[in-house]
């Protein structure tokens, strides 16, 4: 299910870049602030895990948690949270639940991907998936911040089983570390 909702997402992108491309010589990464990318992200790939999913799960619908629910008493609701290179997902409260966490780098058109610098195309690098209660979030309210921020910490990325990794694609200087804190990639992974 995931690895078809991971192809149709890239197609998406693809059909959009490539009508930017012939009418402005642009790409879809270069019109959004990377904040809304990352959101239009976790919708396009909400919709492809329903489509992938047979009738598995629905949408709940813009602003509603969680962005899956079950059409069937077998499946748990799922809440996706989206994060750029090595930033951790976050969400404006802590709310205990099922999670796929996915994290995405810009690379070229290619697929290819230079730490350090970001690309045009969106190219996920990890999906994990786990259940995740509040204390596996750091709360933040700043003072003239949009409001609260609930950011998952490093043990709760460890508490998400690690379903999906690339390693040409991590952001992290050494990809050993990575594993090796963060968990081995599971069967699903690409090698």
């Amino acid at each position: 299910m995931l690895r078809d909702a991971v192809r149709e997402t890239y197609a998406t992108f693809d059909t959009i870049d490539s009508t930017l491309v012939q009418a402005m010589d642009r790409r879809f990464a270069e019109l959004v602030e990377l904040a809304n990318l990352s959101s239009i992200l976790g919708n396009v790939l909400a919709e492809m895990i329903v489509s992938a999913s047979r009738g598995v799960f629905t949408r709940a619908g813009p602003h509603k948690y969680q962005d899956l629910r079950p059409a069937v008493d077998e499946a748990d609701p799922i809440e996706i949270k989206v994060a750029l290179e090595t930033n951790r997902p976050k969400g404006h409260l802590a709310k205990t639940g099922h999670y796929l966490s996915c994290r995405y780098v810009l690379g070229d058109p290619e697929g290819n991907y230079t730490r350090g610098e970001r690309g045009n195309v969106v190219w996920l690098w990890e999906l994990r998936l786990g259940y995740l209660s509040e204390e596996h979030f750091s709360l933040s309210s700043t003072e003239g911040d949009s409001g609260k921020t609930a950011v998952v910490t490093v043990e709760g990325l460890k508490q998400l089983g690690l379903l999906y990794f690339d390693p040409r694609l991590c952001p992290y200087a050494d990809v050993e570390w990575f594993l090796q804190r963060y968990g081995p990639p599971s069967p699903l992974s690409r090698e």
